[in-house]
């Protein structure tokens, strides 16, 4: 089954160095990622940013899909949530990658937030400390 979406990388900053596990750096990426495909629609695009920001690299992963509700912005970094489980029971997902993808920015001095608005997508955004 063939999806055809889009996946846009755009690389808006010099070589910035960021010291920590780099098997879970990729497992956060990797999970935002596929997060943001599993909620965008066929013909969507997925755009994934890396920039700098101060003493920080900004990553950010940004979906076309159905937006999460404002009450349930926070709920979703909770293992095991799915917040519409039918769809998910359909792609597979277990309701642990963006729970995952949080403990991981926290191991390495980071954060992660979500912004998004009903029908307009989601964009989580990790801020990771940079060095040197």
């Amino acid at each position: 089954v063939s999806s055809q979406q889009t996946l846009s990388m755009t690389l808006a900053t010099e070589i910035a160095t960021l010291r920590g596990n780099e098997r879970e750096l990729s497992r956060l990426l990797i999970n935002l990622i596929s997060n943001a495909l599993q909620h965008s629609p066929c013909g969507g695009t997925v755009e994934v940013r890396l920039q700098s920001q101060g003493r920080w690299l900004a990553l950010s992963v940004r979906d076309q899909g159905p937006g999460i509700p404002l009450e349930d912005q926070q709920r979703i970094f909770d293992r095991f949530t799915r917040l519409q489980p039918d769809r998910s029971r359909q792609s597979g997902g277990s309701g642990l990658g963006l729970a995952i993808a949080q403990a991981i920015a926290h191991r390495h001095g980071g954060e992660i937030r979500v912004a998004s608005e009903l029908g307009r997508g989601a964009t989580f955004s990790v801020l990771l400390p940079a060095t040197g």
